[in-house]
């Protein structure tokens, strides 16, 4: 391979969040949803020739970033934006709860698939709404959408908004076209609002395509909001850049309200700079990136099999965060966290942060050097066995 992702980077002592939040510096974190490798290079020296300038003032977002954020969706998902669709903001957890403040007023109902990505019930609750749950069915080791309980959910008349996470985390599904057209047309059935969290898009393994929602058809392209930002891609969810796609004018005005008011309306030249070189020059580091991962999901489930066939690994389709059932341990999901971190100095998330529908699971973060994942599952090993 070109890139070395074998290389051990060392973070401690950055104010990491992910390493430095541990006071123990023999935790080995493998829990928030960050890499341990450097970014693509051209990403390094598009940001080294910013800082080389020395002025970081406010910073005007240029015509060429639209152009650049929709040719990337255009060339590499076959997705058509245009530009006025997009509207930058600061990071995809602010712009999912602006975009829910535009299309909801107090005591609405929000929809969500369970178990989903925690900051999904905050963005919900912070704006007043209700969350309801859909939980996703869990059988032979994957998950799939239950379209009858869902279709009984978005006709409630008070539901506006569903919430889909495509690539989900934490169930690692990459959402078929034909999944997502019958989620769509039960949700124009109904005048539900899709708004789509499709952060984890670019990570994807064989087998398996991911399919922006938006682009499945012209009426579904019209009623969703999707939200994008290559944080998780391409490692840099503290540069703090993301974007909102609509198509729809009327709501693109509400949104931008609703950025403004929550007050998330300005990014950082090192933002634009970092999203214009990943998506402009960074597909060669991009694709030998999701070589690794998948060969490191490869290790984790021979090392599972080998190791500790009782604990059933959830397929992955898409993202770097593996779901772990350790229901054959019959504890709660909160407690076998504490169990790995006090025994072992293991970090991973317990499942109940995901909802009800994740008790009993683990989430674990896979984007690491190997040596380092050998060394998590030797850890995970002997905390599990005893």
């Amino acid at each position: 391979m070109k890139y070395n992702f074998d290389e051990v980077v060392p973070r401690r002592g950055t104010n990491s969040y992910k390493w430095d939040s541990a006071g123990d510096a023999d935790v080995l974190p493998m829990w928030v949803a960050d890499m341990d490798f450097r970014t693509a290079p051209p990403v390094v020296e598009a940001l080294k020739k910013r800082v080389e300038h020395g002025i970081f003032g406010y910073v005007r977002v240029p015509d060429v970033y639209y152009g650049t954020v929709a040719g990337w969706f255009a060339g590499r998902h076959n997705w058509q934006i245009e530009k006025e669709w997009i509207i930058y903001t600061t990071g995809v957890v602010p712009a999912l709860s602006a975009v829910i403040k535009a299309l909801t007023t107090s005591g609405d109902k929000v929809v969500v698939q369970t178990p989903v990505y925690n900051c999904f019930f905050s963005s919900i609750r912070n704006n007043g709404c209700e969350v309801i749950t859909s939980p996703l069915i869990y059988e032979n080791g994957t998950y799939q959408m239950d379209f009858i309980d869902l279709e009984q959910k978005v006709a409630d008349p008070g539901v506006k908004v569903l919430l889909l996470c495509n690539p989900h985390n934490p169930a690692g599904r990459v959402w078929t076209k034909q999944e997502l057209t019958r989620l769509g047309e039960i949700c124009l059935r109904n005048d539900v609002w899709v708004v789509s969290d499709e952060i984890h898009c670019e990570l994807v393994f064989p087998g398996h395509t991911y399919i922006p929602f938006a682009s499945v058809s012209e009426e579904f392209q019209m009623h969703s909001i999707t939200c994008t930002s290559p944080s998780k891609a391409f490692n840099l969810a503290g540069i703090q850049i993301a974007n909102i796609v609509s198509a729809d004018a009327d709501i693109r005005m509400k949104i931008d309200k609703a950025i403004n008011i929550n007050e998330v309306c300005d990014v950082n030249p090192f933002g634009i700079e970092a999203l214009m070189a990943a998506y402009t020059d960074g597909v060669e580091w991009l694709e030998e990136l999701n070589r690794y991962l998948f060969a490191n999901y490869h290790c984790l489930r021979a090392y599972f099999d080998e190791y500790l066939p009782e604990f059933s690994v959830v397929s992955l389709e898409g993202t770097y965060l593996v779901w772990v059932d350790c229901s054959v341990l019959k504890q709660p999901s909160e407690a076998i966290m504490k169990t790995l971190l006090d025994k072992e100095k293991l970090w991973v998330n317990e499942g109940s942060l995901y909802g009800e529908a994740g008790e009993g699971f683990i989430r674990i973060n896979i984007a690491c050097p190997r040596q380092q994942l050998i060394e998590g599952l030797k850890r995970l090993r002997r905390a599990l066995k005893q």
